[in-house]
């Protein structure tokens, strides 16, 4: 297996940033409701796509306020040097994100890395009186979620013939996990694919997976599955 035929598809809220971006914003400027939208969303009444679409309907915020709280958003440390590995290697990664665009590249630029392919919901001024307007340019029919995260594998796939690798955290990656060859999983992801017996490494972080990359690439990466230890140490 050649070390080019692989592509890496990474969540950003929760994975790359160390905190989910739009909870931070409506935790600070969001106006009664979106709690409630939450919460029908957490117990599958709605998709993600509903719900953050009425969550940024209620985001009070002026577009000073939201760069002001975008330089405060802290990503991985090691994030930049994985994404420098993977790109000497010439393994292209690609941001998949069921959460905002002007937020994924405005943090991104901050670190040189706003090149990177990133699939996520737009976020546009929007009309008044509401100040911010959401759109979907990754749905997918028949799917809830903003970003269909499986499309996205999908396309990639039918694009460039290679496998795929999935670095996620959360419920907007439990679908795709399914549809790769192999997935770096953080905190409720872990579960997921141990339960649905999906092919994973846990992880902390980037600096984790910059370790295994190599692995991975060359194929022996099966070798780290046969020790508990080096999982349970991980995980």
């Amino acid at each position: 297996m050649s070390l080019r035929d692989w592509t890496i598809l990474c969540d950003f809220d929760g994975t790359v940033s160390v905190e989910d971006v739009i909870d931070s914003l409506l935790d600070r400027y969001g106006r009664p409701g979106w709690e409630a939208l939450e919460r029908d969303w957490r117990a599958g009444l709605i998709g993600s796509r509903a719900c953050m679409g009425g969550q940024v309907a209620l985001l009070d915020m002026s577009a000073e306020e939201l760069d002001a709280e975008l330089a405060n958003v802290r990503i991985d440390h090691a994030f930049p040097a994985f994404v420098a590995r993977a790109r000497e290697l010439d393994v292209p990664v690609h941001i998949v994100s069921d959460g905002l665009d002007y937020a994924i590249h405005r943090i991104l630029r901050r670190h040189g890395l706003d090149d990177l392919p990133v699939a996520a919901n737009h976020l546009a001024p929007g009309t008044p009186p509401q100040r911010w307007s959401f759109s979907s340019p990754f749905q997918a029919e028949g799917c809830g979620s903003g970003t269909c995260k499986c499309a996205c594998v999908e396309r990639s796939r039918a694009s460039n013939g290679r496998k795929t690798l999935l670095i996620g955290d959360g419920a907007s990656d439990f679908c795709a996990a399914d549809r790769v060859d192999y997935v770096f999983a953080k905190h409720r992801l872990i579960e997921h694919c141990r339960a649905a017996g999906i092919p994973y490494m846990p992880i902390t972080g980037f600096e984790d997976a910059l370790a295994l990359l190599p692995a991975l690439l060359d194929g022996t990466l099966e070798e780290h599955l046969t020790l508990p230890a080096i999982q349970d140490s991980l995980a």
